[in-house]
């Protein structure tokens, strides 16, 4: 990759953002009761809003409890709760709404979401 001026770099953030620069999305990750809305222009994450949303406005949701949530976003995460679609399996995380993109892109929403656990587990 190449930057522009061009340098070349190999950070992870650079490698997300190459792998998501068709992605442009807003949805929703629902942790318990606690809502975020992320919306995603060309990879990048311009809003990352908390809830609560008055009739808020989504492509698909990743709805989960608030211990699923921690258990995935744990250092080592157990078995079933190491990967978005093992918690789908074992009915843990529901993917609601139109979950075509996601699935288009799923590499990229595991990582991204992986690496907003940071973010969402501060709040």
């Amino acid at each position: 990759m190449h930057t522009t001026n061009g340098d070349k770099t190999g950070s992870a953030d650079d490698w997300l953002t190459y792998r998501g620069r068709w992605v442009n999305v807003t949805f929703m990750i629902k942790k318990g009761d606690e809502e975020y809305l992320v919306t995603l222009r060309d990879g990048r994450v311009m809003h990352l809003q908390p809830g609560p949303h008055v009739m808020p406005r989504w492509t698909f949701a990743l709805v989960a409890g608030e211990d699923a949530w921690q258990r995935f976003w744990a250092h080592e995460p157990q078995p079933r709760f190491h990967d978005l679609m093992a918690m789908v399996k074992f009915n843990t995380l529901r993917v609601e709404g139109d979950p075509t993109i996601f699935m288009s892109n799923l590499l990229y929403f595991k990582e991204l979401v992986k690496r907003l656990g940071g973010q969402l587990h501060a709040r």
